[in-house]
C-alpha cells in the first residue's frame, strides 16, 4: 500500500474513533447522565414502586459499557411494564333484526322490524396501575359508557373492573381490581418536563394481541393547547385540559390511558389523543401531565368525585397588537365575560380586562390562567395581576367550587384626520356603520348602540395582528363609550397622531373583546 493510502486510512480510523468516542460522551449529556428528570410523587394514596432506584436507566448504563448503554430503554421496560394493563370495554346496543321482506313489495304488509338482537362492542384501551391495591388510571373516554369492563395485566391474568370515579374534565378515570400485592408506577414531575427529553409510551395499540407495547420518543413540546385531534381510540377529541404533552413516541388507538414514562421510570403523563389525518400513528401524540393525573387520581380514590377551583370568567389571547403597543406579557388573557355572582366578579374584574400575571408570574401563554387555576382547591386565594385601562391593579380572588364545570373557560382579534367612514376604511383598515335596531335584528344582536364593524383590511399588517372582524360591535375606544358613528369620529379625531389606543368590542355572542390599534403618524 502507498505512503498516501496508508495515511488516508489512518485519518479515516481515527475520525471514525473519536466520532465513536464524541457520541458516548454527547449521549451521556443529552440524555442527562447525573441528573434526575423527576421525583416520586408525594401522594400519599398512590404508592408506587416501578422506579429505577432515583437514578435514569441512562445513567446507570453510560458509566458502565456499551452494551448497558444500548439495553438503557430495555431496563425502563421491564422496571414499567408489570404495571401496564390492557382494559376492554364492553358495551350492549340493541340492534333491529331485519326481515327478509325488506326492500320488496311485500314490506308494507311484513316488513316490520325483526326482534331486538343484542349487539356487544369491545372497545379496546390501556390503563396503569397506581396503588399496589389494585387501583388503575385509564383515559375517562375509555370506560365511558360501558357495562362491563375487565382487564388484563402483564401474566395475562384476566379482572373484572369497577368504576371508582371519573372527570370528564381532565379526561381521566379511576378503576378497581381485586388483587393485591401488584406493582404500582411511582409518579414523576411533569413541571421539570424538557423539550427534547426521551420518553416511553406503553399500552396496548390496535389490536388486543399487541399488549404491554413499548415506544420511544422525546417530548416534542409542553403546554399544548386542546386541539382538534383524535382520541387514541379513534373518536373525535373531547375535555378540558389544555397544557398536553406532545411527543413524537408512537401512540395509536388502543394507546389511550397507558402510560408515558421518563428514563427513570416514572410516570410523566397518561396517553390520551394523538393528531392524524390517516387515524393513525403521524408522529404527534399527546398526553395528560402527571401532575394533573395525580391530583385527579388523589380525589378521585379518596372522594370519589373532583371538586375544582372555579374563577367564574371567559377569556382569549391578548391580540398581537395589544401587547406590543401596550408592552404587556406574551401570554396576557383578555377577560370577555364575568359571570355575575361568580368569585372573579365579587373581587371586582369585569370584561375588558386584562390579566397579565398570576400569583405574581407573568403569563408566558393564556391558558396557562386556567390550568393554573385547575391545580388549586376551591376555598384558595388567588392573586391576579389586571392591567384595566392602561392602568396596573391587583385583585385578590377567593375561588369557589364547579364540580365538572370549567374553572375558567378558554374562548376557543394619511393626510390628516379622516372626516368621513369612507376615509376611515383607508386611515385605519375598518368599514363601519351605526347599529340600528334593523341591524341589530338582522345581525342577532342584543343591542342597539355603537358601531358595526362590516369588512377588515386584511391587507394591513395591524388589522391582522388585531382580532377584529366582521359583526362585531365597538363600544369603547380610547376609555370613550361609543353610541354611533359621530361619537367614533370625534373620539378618534381626539386621539393624538402615531398614539396606540384601546379598543373593546362586543362578539355576535355576547363576550367582549379588547385589542388594540395605533393611528397612523401624520393624523392630527
Amino acid at each position: 500500500m502507498s505512503t498516501q493510502g496508508k495515511i488516508s486510512l489512518a485519518v479515516v480510523v481515527g475520525g471514525a474513533f473519536l466520532a465513536g468516542l464524541l457520541f458516548a460522551t454527547a449521549g451521556a449529556n443529552l440524555f442527562g447522565a447525573g441528573d434526575a428528570v423527576g421525583t416520586p410523587g408525594q401522594a400519599a394514596n398512590l404508592n408506587g414502586s416501578a422506579t429505577l432506584d432515583g437514578s435514569t436507566a441512562i445513567e446507570q448504563s453510560a458509566n458502565s459499557t456499551p452494551s448497558d448503554f444500548e439495553t438503557a430503554f430495555s431496563r425502563v421496560a421491564e422496571s414499567v411494564n408489570p404495571a401496564v394493563v390492557q382494559i376492554r370495554a364492553a358495551k350492549v346496543v340493541d340492534r333491529q333484526m331485519p326481515t327478509p321482506f325488506e326492500g320488496t313489495p311485500f314490506e308494507e304488509f311484513f316488513g316490520q322490524p325483526g326482534p331486538s338482537q343484542p349487539d356487544v362492542r369491545q372497545g379496546l384501551g390501556s390503563g396503569v396501575i397506581v396503588r399496589s391495591d389494585g387501583h388503575i388510571v385509564t383515559n375517562n373516554h375509555v370506560i365511558q359508557d360501558a357495562e362491563r369492563l375487565s382487564v388484563r395485566t402483564l401474566d395475562g391474568t384476566q379482572y373484572d373492573a369497577e368504576v371508582v370515579g371519573t372527570d370528564q374534565f381532565s379526561d381521566l378515570a379511576v378503576l378497581k381490581i381485586d388483587a393485591s400485592g401488584l406493582k404500582a408506577v411511582s409518579f414523576g414531575n411533569s413541571d421539570q418536563l424538557d423539550v427534547g427529553q426521551w420518553v416511553l409510551a406503553f399500552g396496548s395499540p390496535l389490536d388486543p394481541k399487541l399488549n404491554n407495547s413499548v415506544t420511544a420518543g422525546i417530548v416534542s413540546a409542553l403546554g399544548r393547547l386542546r386541539s382538534p385531534s383524535r382520541r387514541a381510540r379513534g373518536s373525535n377529541q373531547g375535555g378540558g385540559v389544555n397544557n398536553f404533552i406532545q411527543t413524537d413516541a408512537a401512540i395509536n388507538p388502543g394507546n389511550s390511558g397507558g402510560p408515558l414514562v421518563n428514563l427513570q421510570g416514572q410516570l410523566v403523563g397518561i396517553n390520551t389523543a394523538i393528531a392524524s389525518r390517516t387515524g393513525g400513528y403521524q408522529g404527534i401524540g399527546f398526553a395528560i401531565p402527571s401532575g394533573t393525573v395525580e391530583r385527579v387520581a388523589t380525589q378521585l380514590v379518596e372522594e370519589g368525585n373532583v371538586r375544582r377551583a372555579y374563577l367564574g370568567i371567559r377569556y382569549g389571547p391578548a391580540p398581537e397588537s395589544l401587547i406590543q403597543n401596550e408592552d404587556l406579557p406574551q401570554g396576557s388573557a383578555v377577560v370577555s365575560q364575568v359571570e355575575t355572582g361568580d368569585p372573579a366578579a365579587e373581587a371586582g374584574l369585569e370584561a375588558g380586562d386584562i390579566i397579565t400575571a398570576i400569583e405574581g408570574e407573568p403569563l408566558d401563554n393564556y391558558l396557562e390562567l386556567g390550568n393554573n387555576i385547575a391545580s388549586m382547591r376551591p376555598g384558595d386565594e388567588v392573586s391576579l395581576r389586571v392591567n384595566r385601562d392602561g392602568e396596573t391593579r391587583t385583585f385578590t380572588v377567593t375561588l369557589g367550587a364547579r364540580g365538572d364545570m370549567q374553572t375558567a373557560d378558554a374562548e376557543s382579534g394619511g393626510e390628516g384626520p379622516p372626516s368621513s367612514p369612507e376615509s376611515l376604511q383607508e386611515d385605519l383598515g375598518l368599514q363601519l356603520r351605526d347599529v340600528t335596531p334593523q341591524v341589530a335584528r338582522q345581525l342577532g344582536l342584543e343591542q342597539d348602540q355603537g358601531v358595526l364593524i362590516t369588512d377588515v383590511d386584511q391587507s394591513n399588517p395591524m388589522i391582522r395582528d388585531s382580532g377584529l372582524q366582521p359583526r362585531q360591535v365597538i363600544f369603547e375606544m380610547a376609555g370613550q363609550r361609543i353610541s354611533d358613528m359621530e361619537t367614533f369620529m370625534k373620539v378618534y379625531r381626539d386621539i393624538e397622531s402615531g398614539s396606540a389606543f384601546r379598543m373593546a368590542v362586543r362578539n355576535p355572542d355576547g363576550y367582549v373583546f379588547v385589542t388594540s390599534l395605533q393611528k397612523p403618524s401624520g393624523n392630527g
